[in-house]
């Protein structure tokens, strides 16, 4: 008798994890808040391409583009039309944040979305096309002092913007007040790149991800990564602005966040997802091969640190006159 109450108990343990333990949604999907071609979907081409390849899914993610805002159409739609989709996780960058320290999701703010996993940083640079006369960031910097009219920069962020504050930052070295340089802000980084192959603007400032694709064919060049030092690999050739003499430095985390009303199961299976995934070849593989670096957070620890880079954000963005 004593053994089969023991056995009961045993079961109803056991049932009661079953109950309470979530599983792998049985359709997933990832949303890039871009045009198709920018960073936004190379961080949901990671996640797809990676959870397939070690069987953390078993059919493949769809990747659905909602441009709109840098962002905010994604951030609105999630919070308010589908606050509780469990198999659906958004992608994100450094600008989301940066665009959430300014005010520009609306009336949502960082508070109203759960922070799941930063999978990988890439860093902000400047970029010409090959057959611009601006071989070096000097040559370009040069130019921009003498005649700043002269020079139509482009990016996929609006002003006040990641892209934009890094090419303020960028004017601030040259000694040029930003709100003066002419600027062209297109929906994601992608649309950008075509802006500047077709010779629509002469200038990019992007991240190393976004320009990696188009390293190899010859078509742009890349006059500075905004990185402490120089990157590996096939990057290891372009030069910081640093050593160029312009103290520009900008990492962008990559990662994703989920709707605000999934429950606590559902989010830590993906919180135990990215913390197993981050682990495999598999990922390290497919991180490599988009031009991103090791950044491994998730759960409370990255929601941790999110909010304190909402905070710093705020206070660069009060620095150039973009928030109170």
């Amino acid at each position: 008798m004593k053994i089969l109450k023991t056995l009961l108990v045993t079961t109803g343990l056991l049932f009661s994890v079953n109950t309470f333990a979530a599983s792998a949604p049985d359709r997933t999907e990832c949303i890039a808040p871009a045009k198709p071609g920018g960073g936004f979907d190379l961080t949901c081409k990671l996640a797809q391409v990676s959870l397939l390849e070690t069987k953390a899914i078993n059919s493949p993610m769809r990747v659905t583009f909602m441009p709109g805002g840098v962002g905010a159409v994604a951030y609105n739609a999630i919070v308010a039309q589908r606050p509780a989709e469990p198999g659906t996780i958004v992608a994100f960058s450094g600008g989301s944040l940066l665009n959430l320290a300014q005010g520009k999701f609306g009336r949502y703010n960082v508070n109203d979305v759960r922070w799941l996993a930063g999978v990988g940083t890439d860093y902000g640079m400047i970029a010409v096309r090959q057959d611009s006369p601006y071989k070096t960031l000097k040559d370009l910097i040069n130019v921009f002092q003498s005649n700043p009219a002269n020079i139509v920069f482009g990016a996929g962020a609006s002003i006040g913007g990641q892209d934009w504050m890094k090419t303020a930052l960028l004017a601030k070295e040259a000694g040029i007040d930003p709100h003066k340089m002419r600027y062209v802000a297109f929906e994601g980084g992608g649309e950008a790149l075509t802006a500047l192959l077709g010779n629509h603007i002469q200038v990019f400032s992007g991240d190393i991800s976004e320009a990696l694709p188009y390293l190899t064919s010859d078509k742009i060049r890349v006059l500075a990564v905004y990185a402490d030092k120089r990157l590996d690999g096939v990057l290891a050739d372009i030069p910081t602005a640093k050593e160029q003499g312009y103290d520009i430095v900008w990492p962008v985390i990559r990662g994703f966040y989920m709707e605000p009303k999934v429950s606590d199961e559902q989010y830590q299976w993906w919180v135990d997802t990215f913390n197993k995934l981050q682990q495999t070849d598999e990922f390290k593989k497919q991180r490599e091969l988009r031009g991103l670096f090791e950044f491994n957070m998730t759960g409370k620890e990255l929601d941790d640190y999110v909010r304190k880079q909402v905070t710093q954000y705020h206070e660069m963005a009060k620095s150039f006159g973009l928030a109170k």
